[in-house]
């Protein structure tokens, strides 16, 4: 009954009424997983689920940033570096979790890679194309069905993924990024209908732009946008909440512009496009 009634509109009272009457989080107790821990807003995922009482999983390539927060966190979370393009390592990790934590309650997958680069610096660079997929979809979808049997075995889980308002908006610069995770907000979508009465969610959080170690290289970010723990507060919420998605009022006017108006909105980016130019690092070769 909680699912059907899981709308925007219900899903503030019912977080609200749970905080003021100090309820315990839901993440009390449970096991999370959360990648890309090593940074950014996977980091501070990770310090504000512990913070909670959960049991964090911490999952990076780079085992000694991963090291750094886990010690911070202390005997409330494990250590689990792992390169999520390699497939075989994704299939040895779940296989490793599973076996020391019988099932993951929640998974986290905000591990990823943005890329933006135009298309007029693109024509010889389709490795942009496959290592955004590698990163953005296939890994986290592989490791999402590695955990997915037991979480349905149990009747629980629920899965939030880290992707874009760019899903919703389509903006110029950043086509190999917003497919990749256009692909990982669809899949999901879908996925949580089939698990729908095994109590099996899944959020999509489209954010804006965050300030972390992958928008840093982009001059025309610096200073902009929300702060990594300001995103981990709205990962949290939808953890304890599990909405169907998370967004911006932005992101929801650019989808209904896109469909009433396609056209105007095309011209509206190609105008935005010309007026802002690749990144020094994104004409590096």
């Amino acid at each position: 009954m909680r699912l059907l009634v899981g709308t925007p509109l219900l899903q503030t009272p019912l977080a609200v009424t749970r905080r003021v009457l100090r309820r315990p989080s839901p993440l009390a107790g449970r096991t999370v997983l959360v990648t890309g821990a090593s940074s950014g807003i996977g980091e501070a995922t990770a310090y504000a689920v512990a913070e909670r009482g959960a049991q964090v999983l911490l999952v990076a390539r780079r085992a000694e940033e991963l090291e750094r927060v886990r010690a911070r966190i202390g005997d409330a979370a494990t250590a689990y570096p792992c390169d999520l393009t390699d497939g075989a390592a994704v299939d040895a990790l779940v296989e490793q979790v599973l076996a020391e934590h019988d099932a993951v309650d929640y998974l986290v997958n905000n591990a990823g890679r943005s890329i933006r680069r135009s298309l007029a610096l693109s024509y010889d660079r389709f490795h942009d194309v496959e290592r955004s997929m590698a990163i953005n979809f296939l890994g986290p979808v592989r490791l999402t069905l590695g955990l997915l049997p037991a979480m349905r075995k149990q009747r629980f889980g629920h899965v939030v993924n880290v992707v874009t308002w760019g899903v919703q908006v389509k903006a110029p610069k950043f086509s190999a990024y917003i497919a990749s995770k256009t692909a990982l907000d669809t899949w999901s979508r879908i996925a949580g209908r089939e698990t729908f009465f095994e109590n099996v969610t899944f959020t999509n959080m489209r954010f804006s732009l965050v300030q972390t170690p992958m928008t840093a290289p982009t001059e025309a970010y610096a200073g902009r946008g929300a702060t990594s723990e300001q995103a981990a507060a709205k990962v949290v919420r939808a953890l304890e909440d599990r909405p169907l998605t998370v967004g911006t009022a932005a992101g929801a006017v650019g989808e209904v512009i896109n469909v009433v108006a396609p056209r105007a909105s095309d011209a509206l980016l190609a105008t935005l496009d010309r007026a802002f130019a690749d990144s020094a690092a994104a004409r590096r070769r």
